[in-house]
């Protein structure tokens, strides 16, 4: 087990097998790396790589986060899913598109700007958000089984903490960019827009 500040951190059979490197000074020990730790625990988590979720449809993990998103939250804007999510518009109008196309989804523009889509699932793609999401709950109360209940409140509080410093890091160092006459790309414009958008409150 590793220590940090004073808390005991359980090391993996998989970290344990690994040493560090001698051939470089000072190599970075992912174990102890956070957002490194985090990262492994997504990819395990990528809803693909669930058996009983890629049986129920042939969606990449993106198309399903989004078809997610329209159907806990629908009526919806793609840019809502996009500041939901943190999936960049571009990606998010690829996988409205591929949903689209599969015929799971309805689309109509907004009434004030006909080039906002407002989305919706359609019968075909509720029973698909169904099947998704009764698979997700068995997975995820496999996982909180794991955690007590203050562990599991604990998590999701430092889950939260996590991602609006993560936000905040990345949406600066954007606005520093900008500030030294660089032209930021949509996705670091987007992070802006969500920073701005989370300190202000406004969540419309």
């Amino acid at each position: 087990m590793l220590k940090s500040r004073g808390t005991l951190i359980t090391t993996s059979a998989r970290n344990k097998a690994f040493t560090l490197t001698q051939e470089i000074a000072q190599p970075l020990d992912l174990t102890k790396h956070l957002p490194f730790r985090v990262a492994v625990v997504s990819n395990l988590l990528a809803l693909n790589r669930d058996w009983k979720i890629r049986d129920l449809c042939d969606l990449e993990p993106r198309e399903m986060r989004v078809l997610l998103n329209i159907g806990s939250y629908m009526p919806i804007k793609s840019a809502d899913i996009a500041y939901q999510s943190r999936i960049d518009s571009y990606n998010v109008s690829r996988a409205v598109k591929a949903l689209d196309k599969k015929g799971l989804i309805d689309i109509r523009r907004d009434e004030k700007s006909k080039n906002i889509k407002i989305l919706a699932l359609n019968d075909q793609g509720k029973l698909l958000y169904q099947q998704l999401t009764a698979a997700m709950e068995m997975r995820s109360k496999e996982l909180e089984s794991v955690l007590t209940a203050d562990e599991t409140s604990a998590f999701y509080n430092a889950l939260s903490k996590l991602e609006d410093k993560v936000e905040q890091l990345l949406a600066k160092q954007a606005l520093t960019k900008i500030a030294q006459g660089e032209d930021a790309p949509g996705d670091q414009k987007e992070l802006i827009r969500w920073y701005k958008k989370g300190q202000s409150g406004d969540m419309g």
